[in-house]
């Protein structure tokens, strides 16, 4: 048992495990029990009810009704506009726990806000019963060690495992987590509560694109029941737009994206979705002109320096990579003016996989780590952690690819220790991969398959992965590794690196 599979076991899932397992469990069940709730208060009034069946201790209709939008429109990628609702509930009720710990986690999306979290981490001694339960999930999801969030989730899982929102939360913090299995799991029961159920549906047709599979055809029927559930809305439009794209339907694509934008004219990720796919496609001036409406969109830096970025990258798929690094630079500093540290983590790491050579990429990863040692201004403890991992990470494959086998054990070493501090599977599987360069680097190919293939998400160590899988004479491994790069087809500096770089795309994925 490696060592992603023994924190998974951590992992468990009440909802769908018989009893005698968790007997069987009771050390890992131990470790994540949650603080003991406060016993839950006899609610009568339907005022006191989300969504009808979790109790809380609100006393006020305007702001449960408020908290209910929130999560509604979080669970339909509205993000802004859960933020707004959750901060409307906290004004008609100063106390509610609940309220700002949804306020919070919603914003983490877009623009994190610490003082919501501190407010409800403050105030989670006034809830009631299952509510502490969420607003400890919540809030533990932010911060650096994740064993809380994972204690109050298994306990939410075990007293209400029939909440179809419950069941949502849980599954998408997991499959952001990169447990695929886990996550379809509780999407598929909240379906079977509510067959058209528009969050589970949408994530779901995600989930067999980008990772359980691939099946595409599956992926494709979950988010066209996902668009008639919600026919009005732009969100579906824009999920079918994107899994079209990486399943290779471009002309797909744009339709989706297009009808997205005639829902809602300013939805501004259909617009720069559009730049990308036809960035793909190699229509290069199509993709800037998209590009150049959605600049005209932006309401924020984040989103401007996003868009710009993905501009920028257009360089190098026409060939003109000196233009390319020289709006990398600008936008990095650029990044730094706006001191948002998750704009500069996605800029300087496309610079830094994308420089003209080794020492530089290297000298660019080494100031990422600095910048993200100790704070991060515009993230999260928990996202500070993965994007540290991350950069780990790709300073571990630079020193394997030049055969410095003595710096990138020293890398490891970090990885080491901030999966242990932080039980994230995401830092875990960023350390397990980091094993498998490293590994593939000494000779020892088949433990080397068996590291990397705990991160399949990233472009990078799938395409590590077929190597590797060819050193091994195993076709079907690697006809298995290149069937799930082909799949995780968008205009990253990652996907253009492992598939035009390296020049993969020519064995079958389509560049």
């Amino acid at each position: 048992m490696n060592r992603l599979q023994a924190l998974r076991n951590v992992l468990v899932v009440a909802s769908l495990l018989a009893a005698p397992a968790w007997a069987q469990q009771s050390g890992h069940v131990e470790e994540t029990k949650a603080t003991a709730a406060k016993p839950a208060v006899k609610i009568t009034a339907a005022s006191q009810k989300l969504f009808g069946t979790l109790g809380i201790s609100s006393k006020s209709v305007e702001a449960r009704e408020n908290l209910e939008m929130a999560l509604d429109q979080y669970e339909n990628a509205g993000f802004d506009e859960a933020v707004m609702h959750a901060q409307m509930a906290t004004e008609k009720d100063p106390k509610f726990a609940l309220a700002y710990a949804v306020w919070s986690f919603a914003a983490r999306r877009t623009v994190p806000a610490p003082e919501a979290l501190q407010k409800a981490k403050a105030l989670k001694n006034k809830c009631a019963g299952d509510e502490c339960l969420l607003v400890q999930f919540l809030t533990g999801a932010q911060e650096a060690n994740f064993i809380p969030a994972i204690a109050a989730m298994n306990d939410l899982l075990a007293r209400r495992p029939k909440d179809k929102h419950v069941l949502y939360l849980a599954g998408e913090w997991l499959f952001f987590q990169q447990d695929f299995e886990r996550a379809a799991k509780l999407w598929s029961a909240s379906l079977d509560i509510d067959p058209k159920f528009p969050a589970a549906l949408n994530m779901l047709g995600y989930t067999y694109v980008e990772a359980l599979g691939p099946d595409p055809q599956k992926a494709v029927e979950y988010l066209r029941r996902y668009a008639d559930a919600l026919p009005d809305q732009p969100n579906p439009q824009d999920s079918l737009g994107e899994v079209l794209r990486m399943a290779g339907d471009d002309s797909g694509s744009l339709a989706h994206y297009a009808e997205a934008l005639r829902i809602s004219p300013t939805y501004i990720t259909s617009q720069y979705g559009r730049g990308d796919t036809y960035t793909l496609m190699g229509n290069y001036g199509a993709a800037r002109s998209e590009y150049e409406k959605a600049m005209k969109m932006a309401s924020n830096p984040e989103d401007m320096l996003h868009i710009e970025l993905q501009s920028a990258l257009v360089r190098f798929w026409e060939g003109d990579s000196g233009a390319g690094r020289q709006e990398f630079a600008a936008l990095s500093a650029k990044s730094t003016a706006v001191k948002n540290a998750a704009a500069q983590f996605e800029i300087d790491y496309a610079r830094a996989l994308l420089a003209a050579d080794a020492d530089t990429e290297h000298q660019i990863l080494l100031d990422l780590e600095k910048s993200l040692a100790l704070s991060a201004p515009g993230m999260t403890e928990a996202q500070r952690n993965a994007t540290l991992a991350t950069v780990l990470r790709e300073e571990v494959r630079l020193h394997a690819a030049n055969n410095d086998v003595k710096e990138a054990q020293s890398d490891l070493d970090k990885l080491e220790k901030l999966a242990a501090d932080t039980r994230d599977l995401l830092v875990q599987g960023c350390f397990e991969s980091s094993q498998g360069y490293v590994s593939a680097a000494k000779g020892d190919f088949a433990k080397a398959a068996e590291q990397l293939a705990t991160d399949l998400h990233n472009p990078l160590t799938v395409r590590q992965l077929v190597l590797v899988g060819k050193k091994l004479d195993d076709t079907q491994a690697a006809e298995n590794a290149l069937l799930h790069l082909k799949y995780l087809r968008t205009p990253t500096a990652e996907w253009y690196v492992a598939t035009q770089k390296n020049r993969i795309n020519k064995e079958g994925v389509k560049p």
